[in-house]
């Protein structure tokens, strides 16, 4: 990935923000929050609806004013220099913003066209894109008529055809089904291997866990942890999971939920309890004597560290 709209003065970071504040009236929708993202990281930024994440996008974009605080975005004050910043960043929203009724290269020769990109330059450009993205035999079909993912995909493509620094991705696998989910995974991690720096908004967990070096979790306007997903594991000290299925099915979730060291129990559709302890092993122990005592089999065992949901719901409950 070419870097070419970087202020030199100002290296290492691709965002830095401090005390962003943002006010809708009265409302306090950002409150007072710093973060930073590192040049070539994906930094997940992970919450609820409705907790300040596009609104915290928008701002770092130039979109929405910045009612307190600083932010720079590739080393250029947001409030200051907003056309550089708009210059080095890619923005795919939540909803393509790309035109129905134009095709897959006029779209992304629109959107080159509109960044300035060189006219010499853009069919070369446009063409790697839709190569890399898999959209090539699709090239001359109509925006509208692609499936969810093939849109996912050229939206995306339509905000790197002037090579920014910064790509944000607002919640870029919504509406896809499991194997789209997948490939357009593997796709950011791609585009994060040739060097760009991705800003990801989800409310996905898994998604949020798996793609990011870092990530922030904000909830009602404030951010309230930051960290690599195993650091964000750490604020459950001693949180396991155990799953088990026992055959004939026995409800034990009353009984269950009510031992000692158990925080949370589920119980899955084909049968599956699900038991977030803080003694696995002790709840295991106890279980086991009542399978025995019942005469019922253990079909399936497994026992893992917590996982971010835990955590996500935990930080949102406190």
């Amino acid at each position: 990935m070419q870097r070419h709209l970087v202020n030199p003065e100002r290296t290492g970071l691709a965002v830095e923000a401090r005390n962003l504040t943002k006010y809708y009236g009265s409302l306090l929708a950002v409150d007072h929050i710093s973060f930073e993202v590192r040049e070539g990281e994906i930094f997940g930024f992970l919450g609820p609806n409705g907790a300040g994440k596009t609104t915290t996008i928008r701002m770092l974009c130039g979109l929405s004013k910045i009612s307190d605080g600083t932010a720079y975005v590739n080393g250029f004050d947001v409030i200051k220099e907003k056309i550089k910043v708009k210059a080095s960043i890619g923005v795919v929203p939540d909803i393509s913003n790309l035109y129905p009724e134009l095709t897959c290269y006029d779209n992304l020769n629109f959107s080159a066209e509109m960044y300035g990109v060189p006219k010499s330059e853009r069919k070369e450009r446009i063409m790697d894109l839709l190569d890399f993205f898999g959209l090539i035999d699709k090239k001359d079909e109509k925006f509208a008529n692609l499936s969810k993912g093939m849109k996912r995909r050229a939206t995306i493509a339509a905000a790197l055809v002037h090579e920014p620094e910064l790509l944000f991705l607002d919640e870029p696998t919504i509406g896809l089904d499991v194997m789209g989910r997948r490939k357009m995974w593997r796709l950011i991690e791609q585009l994060n291997e040739k060097g760009l720096t991705i800003f990801l908004t989800t409310h996905n967990i898994n998604e949020a866990s798996r793609l990011s070096h870092r990530l922030a979790i904000i909830n009602k306007g404030k951010i309230v942890a930051e960290g690599t997903p195993s650091d964000l594991k750490k604020l459950i000290p001693g949180s396991q999971v155990l799953e088990l299925k026992i055959t004939p099915f026995e409800n034990f979730n009353e009984e269950i939920a009510s031992m000692e060291g158990v925080v949370k129990v589920d119980f899955w559709k084909d049968g599956t309890l699900r038991i977030v302890a803080k003694d696995a092993v002790g709840v295991l122990q106890k279980l086991l004597r009542r399978i025995v005592e019942r005469g019922l089999s253990l079909e399936l065992l497994s026992l893992r560290g917590a996982e971010m949901e835990e955590v996500f719901i935990k930080l949102l409950e406190e």
